[in-house]
């Protein structure tokens, strides 16, 4: 990890490499921060505390994968630099009423799927949205976070700073909504934000030749990120689907040797993918394109077309924006017709299975358009994450991912998906990716390892659970462990079967429930089979076990839920209400966590 001039002697090289790969992604990104801001630059660096009393601000914040929170922690650090008493609070944390109580209030919220909030932040949410308090004395903004690929893009953060408004608080900065490239748009905002506050008591000076809010990380482990990905060898590919299976479900080892990442079970890694050469190529036909020609990128530079389409921009994600971009462009009546507010239905309907190439192919004039328009119509290529199916106590230096290849049909054309794919055809054993590990602090295991845990994996829902199930196993922890997992077909689709037999006689996994729902002329999911085991489990939520869930959102993790609630309300002897609140009980105090997508 450290290079061999550095200025430590061996003995100190090693203590220092041992602590920095103990460390949490977190943990090191902040002592990044402060050695580079302090220590590292000889400075004394001052406090509001020392300097006298400071404008007290509170940075409130709803999330679902990490991101709102990453950012309501820079925010913090780099209002404290200007002066500002700044402290971070998680919604799930707080009731609407609290919000009477914060003078300077900044919003950080992310919107979930098509126009939900993030699961730590139903609750609030909902509540909020009946408040009726007066917030006249609360300056604030907000700074929303969502998908343009989603119709109600940014929603949440929409709901909270008009309920905001519309309650009497006083917006001094207007609101920004953030793509999945959000770093520029959220230091944009912030900056704003702040100022518009006006000076704080105190500020806090910045270090010369600082970077991004007054501190640059060390040229170490910490610099590998979103913005830099590690370019991890690819060691290993097996597809786990057997012959006569109609899923293509893949299971990937990744190096991280001399990276110095590290992960919990839980977290997530980051993929940078690539788009295909068929559908680069696509593109560039509808827009009468070669692919030669130079193109600026913002914050890459110049590139031909044909490298940038397929290394930086996403290609394939039609969405409201990408369309008013081209009718911009194009002039095209036809689109401003779709486009007009009274056809938000027609809109849906066009925007569904069709991807950019379909909207050139439709609207671009015959003619073709410029290479350097093509490039304004789309965002940046945004990277995925995928639930890490690895601990690193059991495979150290490595990295485990269970990803199923999307591949469908849509209008007659053949769609794929853009990372799954990349994966799985572009990608060869010895090939590099780029990847970086992404804490998620919301679904972790119970701090004791005594404690039991429940979990819910069909399909690729099953990836954390076996990284679960590696960790305590390598921990030797004696809590109880119960897994559901579901798939198509038993002989084909039964996902990391060796390895859950060895587990279940080695006795990191006690109990195994399993749901092949083409097996039997009824179809049977894992909700199934827990409502037919809903005595024991019940039995084990009385005995304090954390219940878990990965996997499919849209219908999976809410028949799970109703299945759950069934459970509670029958085993338990509660009404649906009383079933409900407790079930919200269990997700305030971390025992019941989602990870779905």
């Amino acid at each position: 990890m450290l290079p061999d001039h550095s200025p430590f002697s061996p003995e100190q090289r090693l203590t220092l490499e041992q602590l920095l790969a103990s460390f949490s992604p977190a943990q090191r990104f902040w002592l990044a921060g402060y050695l580079s801001a302090g220590e590292a630059s000889g400075m004394q660096v001052a406090t509001p505390a020392a300097a006298g009393a400071a404008t007290k601000l509170t940075i409130i914040y709803g999330t679902e994968s990490g991101n709102s929170e990453k950012l309501a922690d820079l925010s913090a650090k780099e209002a404290k630099k200007r002066g500002f008493q700044a402290a971070v609070k998680n919604v799930s944390d707080l009731t609407p009423t609290d919000l009477a109580k914060f003078d300077h209030l900044l919003v950080i919220v992310s919107t979930w799927g098509d126009g939900d909030p993030p699961e730590s932040a139903t609750s609030f949410h909902k509540e909020f949205l009946n408040a009726s308090q007066d917030l006249s004395k609360v300056k604030y903004s907000v700074c929303a976070l969502g998908d343009t690929s989603y119709e109600k893009f940014c929603q949440t953060g929409k709901d909270f700073d008009l309920r905001l408004e519309a309650l009497g608080a006083e917006r001094v900065f207007a609101r920004q909504d953030c793509d999945v490239d959000y770093e520029e748009a959220h230091r944009t905002w912030l900056d704003g934000a702040l100022s518009a506050f006006g000076p704080a008591k105190s500020a806090v000076p910045a270090s010369e030749g600082s970077g991004v809010f007054g501190f640059a990380p060390l040229a170490s482990a910490a610099a590998y990120g979103k913005k830099n990905p590690f370019n991890a060898e690819l060691t290993e590919r097996v597809l786990l689907n057997g012959t006569g299976t109609t899923k293509e479900t893949w299971h990937y080892e990744l190096s991280l040797q001399g990276s110095g990442l590290s992960y919990e079970p839980g977290d997530a890694l980051g993929v940078v993918p690539q788009n295909a050469p068929d559908v680069v190529e696509a593109l560039l036909k509808a827009a009468k394109l070669n692919g030669a020609e130079t193109v600026e990128i913002k914050d890459v530079g110049s590139k031909t077309l044909t490298d940038a389409l397929r290394e930086d921009l996403d290609v394939t994600a039609l969405s409201r924006p990408v369309l008013t971009k081209l009718q911009e462009l194009t002039k095209s009546k036809k689109l401003a017709a779709l486009l007009a507010d009274d056809a938000k239905d027609k809109l849906r309907d066009y925007l569904w299975g069709r991807w950019i190439v379909d909207a050139l192919i439709d609207f671009a004039p015959k003619k073709g358009i410029t290479a350097q328009d093509l490039v304004t119509l789309l965002r940046k290529l945004p990277p995925r994450l995928y639930s890490i199916a690895s601990s690193l106590l059991a495979h150290p230096d490595e990295v485990h991912l269970t990803v199923a290849s999307v591949r469908y049909q849509a209008h007659g054309l053949p769609r794929k998906g853009v990372a799954s794919t990349y994966l799985a055809d572009l990608v060869k054993q010895g090939d590099r990716v780029g990847v970086y590990t992404h804490e998620n602090k919301n679904f972790r295991l119970p701090a004791s390892g005594d404690t039991p845990i429940i979990m819910v994996g069909p399909g690729t829902g099953v990836a954390p659970f076996r990284a679960f199930t590696e960790h305590r196993g390598e921990l030797g922890h004696q809590g109880k462990s119960w897994l559901f997992f579901g798939d198509q077909r038993y002989t084909y689709d039964f996902l990391y079967q060796m390895e859950w037999q060895d587990h279940l006689k080695s006795g990191a996994l006690n109990k195994l429930d399993v749901a092949f729902s083409r097996d039997q002329p009824e179809k049977v999911y894992v909700q199934h089979r827990m409502l037919e085991r809903s005595k024991d489990l019940w039995a084990w939520l009385q005995e304090g076990a954390h219940f878990y869930v990965c996997g499919d959102a849209s219908r999976m993790a809410h028949d799970v839920n109703e299945a759950l609630l069934t459970v509670v309300e029958k085993q338990g002897g509660k009404s649906r209400e009383a079933a409900e609140a407790y079930l919200e009980e269990l997700k305030k105090t971390k025992r019941y966590q989602r990870d779905v997508y």
